[in-house]
């Protein structure tokens, strides 16, 4: 779905010691700053300061997970009731493509995927993390509340909850220019920026009621129902005011028993959303322009071909939100 810039992959070479644009730790006062909307022309680490607004990636994606699992179960970690769960919030260029892993001093992912910082087979390997999990950086920040809202509503597949939260950190958040750490100026204390991200992300995730929109529309989890692509796009548009992009897996439809002979070969299980958005000055205020996805989905469009499965009924907890 999304490639790698050469261009982009310079800069980081060049910067990454330092930060994405070499910013100092001094005069950030953002609020002096004009409104620039991310992606605009307005948008240009020459004339703005790169940590009042966003000038390295400007197209934002807040991401959402349908899991009907964790694998975690016996150990409490369950899925919330009637909610899509939080993936992540990704900075792409404005162009569509992506770049992960840039500042390697800030790696805590002990699973590094894919495992190079540019994307290219020879391409810095990122190491993986041995120290704390991310999550114990909140306790300094004495953000329990924020620890166990993560817990609820960020959830990982086949692993610790910290383990997710540390991937989605270190590929994603490192490659926005306004959550570079000179951006907090000279009393910044450590991992401030990671409390930074992780609160902006739920800013976003708790905008995007994906379960209520769908439901709204009479799209419902169901083992026996089936959808169709269009009307998911359609409820989704309806509440977001553009069409994010709804991606699936499972089966490809051409391989089932009621695809055969069919040349549609997309997936046929609802799995996750990305809601596309510009951001005014930096992600972190909340200002946002929702913008339709850039690529298209990978699911299958023959009409009633989706599937949007319950969750196992002992994957799933009390909690109801976000």
């Amino acid at each position: 779905m999304k490639s790698y810039t050469v261009a982009a992959i310079a800069a980081i070479t060049a910067t990454a010691a330092a930060s994405l644009y070499n910013e100092t730790t001094t005069n950030h006062t953002c609020v002096l700053q004009p409104n620039v909307l991310s992606c605009s022309a307005q948008a240009n680490p020459r004339s703005v300061d790169s940590c009042c607004a966003e000038t390295f990636g400007g197209l934002f994606l807040s991401t959402q997970y349908w899991d009907t699992y964790t694998g975690l179960e016996s150990q409490g970690q369950v899925l919330p009731l009637n909610t899509w769960t939080l993936h992540g919030l990704w900075p792409d260029f404005c162009n569509g493509s992506y770049t992960q892993y840039c500042d390697l001093t800030r790696q805590f992912d002990p699973s590094p995927s894919p495992n190079t910082t540019n994307g290219l087979p020879n391409g810095t390997v990122v190491p993986r993390y041995t120290g704390p999990n991310i999550g114990t950086f909140l306790t300094p920040f004495q953000r329990n509340d924020l620890l166990a809202y993560m817990n609820t509503f960020w959830i990982n597949q086949g692993g610790p909850n910290y383990d997710f939260w540390g991937h989605e950190f270190s590929k994603h958040a490192t490659c926005f220019s306004t959550f570079d750490v000179p951006c907090y100026g000279p009393q910044y204390v450590q991992h401030q920026e990671v409390v930074d991200f992780f609160e902006t992300a739920i800013l976003y995730y708790r905008r995007l009621p994906t379960y209520g929109w769908l439901s709204a529309a009479g799209i419902r989890p169901s083992n026996t129902t089936t959808y169709s692509l269009s009307a998911i796009e359609s409820a989704l548009r309806t509440g977001y005011g553009a069409t994010p992009y709804v991606g699936c897996s499972g089966p490809r439809y051409n391989t089932t028993a009621a695809g055969r002979n069919s040349t549609d070969n997309g997936y046929t299980q609802i799995s996750e959303v990305w809601y596309y958005f510009h951001a005014f000055n930096r992600p972190q205020s909340g200002q946002w322009l929702p913008v339709n996805q850039t690529g298209s989905s990978s699911c299958a469009r023959t009409p009633g071909a989706l599937q949007y499965l319950q969750r196992t009924p002992t994957s799933v907890g009390t909690a109801v939100g976000p």
